[in-house]
């Protein structure tokens, strides 16, 4: 009889829970093949543990790191210390990790120490610019160097892989795992049966009858100006279109907060909410007309639901959704993020040509290709 592979999975933001929620399921379907441990560094908290009650998630490991005045060093350390006797007492035969969070790189590191084969999941975005996005450009590149399987959601990112060196062997495209849990969670939030408060208060806010723009914002490289100009743009756009509404859920970092409520607080059609659940986000994105971010993930699930998205950043580490069309960079200067949201309101044939292109980012399977291919992989780290 075959020895059952060890698996541990590790994240600690929400955007890693999402992303990392359809695969923790699919693992877990597995249980004649393999045994499936999940362990959370709650570098984020409250919007992780949104998550994991969504996706019905029972963590085996929760590391609670989460500090008031967080710091990068002591993130760092704490995460690969906190790990070492999880390491040791599971032994793993695989370590998962996410995209780019400090937690990924720490885990990774952690992770070779300990003997353990690394998969990395959204592997090999890049921007080739170590400060944009930061820390995260060199967080997913540290995690390249040590990863034994990079799964990556597109043919762009294998390419930048190779470009690195990594053996094409260990390179195997899945698309993104995001599109797996959006499929999940549209269904989920349309099923009748599916009761969610905050989604009933929601309804209460949102004006059907107008056209509904959705807001979110956080990156570090935007504070200061960056959100000033974000906000004097969205105040300008509020106040060419009383027939929009903007929502925003306003990031809890004061850095953040402190711009977006003194510049946009008392516009009757701006309606500044505090940050949502997943489930909650999901319903808000397929309702919307137009989606102005930041996020990562975002650009990745928007087109799924035939949503443009105008992309608040000056690079970004997902060319594919820009070459295809499903989103415009416009960065944080006003003019731009302005007068690209006007086209998309006023040119109907500019906004249906974007809202249909097709999503590059995969087809809703990438949990079933990743499963299949661990099945399928022989050599065991801790033989």
């Amino acid at each position: 009889m075959n020895q059952k592979k060890k698996n541990l999975i590790v994240f600690g933001t929400r955007p890693e829970a999402i992303k990392m929620a359809p695969l923790v399921k699919a693992l877990q379907e597995k249980s004649d093949n393999f045994i499936t441990k999940v362990c959370i560094t709650a570098q984020h908290r409250e919007m992780l543990d949104q998550v994991l009650d969504f996706f019905e998630i029972d963590p085996d490991y929760d590391l609670n790191l989460m500090k008031p005045n967080q710091n990068l060093y002591t993130l760092t350390a704490d995460i690969i210390t906190e790990l070492k006797p999880i390491l040791e007492d599971f032994q793993p035969d695989y370590v998962y990790v996410h995209g780019d969070t400090t937690t990924s790189m720490s885990a990774s590191i952690a992770a070779f120490y300990s003997g353990a084969k690394i998969c990395h999941v959204e592997a090999g975005l890049r921007t080739f610019n170590k400060l944009s996005p930061f820390p995260e450009e060199i967080n997913r590149s540290i995690v390249g160097r040590v990863t034994d399987f990079h799964f990556a959601p597109t043919a762009s990112s294998k390419a930048n892989l190779l470009k690195e060196n990594v053996p094409e062997d260990g390179i195997i495209i899945t698309g993104n795992t995001v599109i797996d849990a959006l499929n999940f969670s549209t269904k989920k939030v349309n099923d009748s049966e599916f009761v969610d408060d905050e989604i009933e208060q929601l309804k209460s806010i949102v004006d059907s009858s107008k056209k509904l723009i959705l807001v979110t914002g956080h990156r570090r490289e935007n504070h200061g100006q960056g959100f000033i100009n974000i906000c004097e743009a969205l105040k300008e756009i509020a106040i060419i279109n009383p027939d929009c509404d903007i929502i925003y859920p306003v990031h809890l970092n004061p850095n953040v907060q402190k711009p977006v409520y003194e510049l946009l607080s008392g516009i009757e059609n701006i309606k500044l909410i505090q940050p949502l659940s997943y489930p909650s986000f999901v319903w808000l994105m397929n309702l919307s007309y137009i989606i102005i971010t930041d996020s990562g993930g975002i650009q990745e699930e928007a087109p799924s639901l035939g949503k443009p998205v105008l992309v608040m950043r000056d690079t970004t580490e997902r060319p594919e959704a820009v070459e295809t069309g499903t989103v415009i960079l416009v960065g944080t200067d006003k003019n731009s993020i302005v007068d690209e949201t006007q086209k998309l309101l006023n040119d109907t044939n500019a906004y249906t040509q974007m809202s249909k292109l097709h999503n590059p980012y995969g087809d809703g399977f990438a949990c079933e290709r990743i499963v299949n291919h661990i099945l399928n992989t022989k050599n065991l780290a801790h033989q």
